[in-house]
């Protein structure tokens, strides 16, 4: 093993966890990973709470790329798939029969079907938004016509895309931005849209708009039911698939095999220092519970926070570039985990659920009265992530804020209590009927388009000059991507590695160009 070459590698969440994947499956290269935490998968962990599991941030694990797809089966199998009577939804599998490994049935991804709706002026409407009737209904005349005229005059007359706000009313009109999507954007990231680059939906919502939403929906009864729905917007996709207790539980896997296969783990520990000479690092300086190792690598792989690893670097940083690096911006997020006996919120759907609770994976909260972002309700994630689904509904609420800020320097019982409030307030609960509750806090959960970001290609530019220096993942690259789009980055910086590539182009252009992945990775697919 000492005679193989080393990347190390910082952070085992999706994109740290893939590159030691792959650099076991597909090289010599031997990888050790450094995660500050006691635990692997990042945000997209899966934390337990008195037998009952919490998906931070809600974790679909869909993708364009085929690929990534083949990836997560190796890693668990497919079980179960959706009934082929529609109105019988994410019905429970049974559970396993005891069979020679036990432990092993229970690691499989089943597949969901996916519904999520937005609560506004107290009443569901479809997300993303359509034109049904409902929706006519839920708005009213006045608001109906005011939509129309908003999107026909926005077809007409485009703005300059300089803001997320010109982004949404370009694909969506005036009056339905304002409706869905200026006090929600704002409440996500504590900015106006107009405060916020065009970026964040060019990489999020890039090819969602009202048009394509309709389309979709006429065209609904013609989807299939099937993963690969690669025609589809990510936003439209009705299909997903879902580790049986948790996003967690497949990256748990994950680390099991890498292990397996040779590669090391250091959890409890944080890069303190990164140690570079002649535009290469040598070395890096990690604190274990107080004791400070140094490790020497090839190759080092990070998914650090850029203005974490940029400060660690023991070298003359360039001005302009640790100046907009230490200032980039995040959004903080804040779970409430809620055990009810049951919501107050009734099924009025002809979707039929575990104890005919409401069908929803997500609801957006788009009343402008709270500061509640999203619900998720975890028995239609998977039964299995509840330790009673017949009996008690397991529900956890989502808040966006700023480490440090009011709601973030709240005590845990009195953001619970805050929390509870607003849910009592916009009537999707009874405080009678709470059997437990916790809550859970993560730093710099999302990286932000704002600030000192419009500098980002300075930094960029120059973490590009340390040759083997490969930067991936959501925090590594400092972009907004989803779970696929991360681990692309780390699939990327494998193969730039065993091809003795000098540049990182291909690393950086995961999730920037629409086509991406039909046109780098799935050309089997075609042939």
């Amino acid at each position: 093993m000492n005679s193989k070459q080393k990347a190390l590698i910082i952070g085992a969440g999706p994109a740290g966890l893939t590159a030691a994947y792959k650099l076991l499956k597909d090289t010599d290269i031997h990888p050790i990973i450094i995660e500050k935490e006691s635990f692997v998968g990042g945000i997209s962990r899966t934390s337990i709470h008195n037998g009952n599991r919490i998906d931070i941030g809600g974790h679909r694990f869909f993708s364009k790329s085929s690929e990534i797809m083949d990836l997560w089966q190796n890693i668990m199998p497919l079980q179960g798939a959706p009934s082929k009577d529609d109105k019988q939804l994410n019905r429970e599998i049974p559970l396993n029969d005891g069979g020679p490994d036990p432990e092993k049935e229970e690691r499989v991804l089943l597949i969901r079907s996916r519904v999520s709706r937005i609560l506004y002026l107290r009443k569901f409407f479809d997300y993303p938004i359509s034109l049904k009737f409902q929706t006519l209904m839920n708005l009213g005349f006045l608001n109906t016509f005011k939509a129309g005229l908003g999107y026909i005059w926005s077809s007409c007359f485009k703005r300059q895309e300089n803001s997320l706000e010109d982004f949404m009313i370009n694909r969506f009109g005036i009056s339905l931005y304002r409706m869905f999507f200026m006090d929600y954007t704002e409440k996500v990231w504590g900015k106006h849209p107009k405060e916020i680059s065009a970026d964040w939906g060019a990489q999020r919502i890039k090819g969602l708009s009202l048009s394509k939403a309709i389309i979709s929906m006429l065209t609904k009864p013609f989807h299939k039911k099937v993963l690969r729905q690669k025609k589809l917007e990510t936003s439209l996709i009705e299909t997903f698939a879902y580790p049986k207790k948790g996003p967690g539980q497949l990256w748990e896997t994950m680390s099991e095999e890498i292990k397996n296969m040779g590669g090391e783990l250091i959890l409890d520990s944080q890069v303190v220092k990164v140690c570079i000479e002649n535009d290469k690092i040598k070395s890096v300086i990690v604190n274990s519970n107080g004791t400070e190792k140094k490790i020497d690598a090839d190759y080092f792989i990070s998914t650090m926070p850029i203005c974490d690893l940029i400060n660690a670097f023991d070298c003359q940083v360039p001005k302009n570039v640790l100046d907009t690096a230490l200032n980039l911006p995040y959004r903080d997020f804040i779970t409430v985990g809620l055990l009810l006996n049951k919501l107050k919120l009734k099924n009025t759907t002809n979707l039929k659920t575990i104890s005919d609770i409401i069908p929803d994976c997500w609801l957006y909260i788009q009343e402008p009265d709270v500061k509640l972002g999203r619900i998720q309700i975890f028995n239609n994630w998977s039964p299995y992530m509840v330790r009673d689904p017949e009996n008690t509904v397991w529900i956890g609420l989502e808040y966006f804020c700023n480490e440090g800020d009011e709601l973030w320097n709240m005590s845990d019982q009195d953001f619970i209590n805050f929390a509870i409030e607003e849910l009592v307030k916009i009537q999707v609960i009874e405080e009678t009927n709470i059997l437990d509750s916790v809550r859970i806090k993560v730093s710099k959960a999302y990286p932000a388009y704002f600030g000192s970001y419009e500098n980002f290609d300075d930094v960029k530019a120059y973490l590009n000059t340390i040759e083997n220096l490969y930067c991936i993942g959501r925090n590594g690259q400092h972009r907004y991507n989803n779970m696929d789009h991360s681990m692309l980055t780390a699939i990327e910086a494998v193969k730039s590695i065993s091809a003795g590539n000098k540049t990182k182009d291909k690393i950086w252009s995961v999730n920037t160009e629409t086509e991406y992945h039909e046109t780098n990775l799935n050309k089997k697919e075609r042939n």
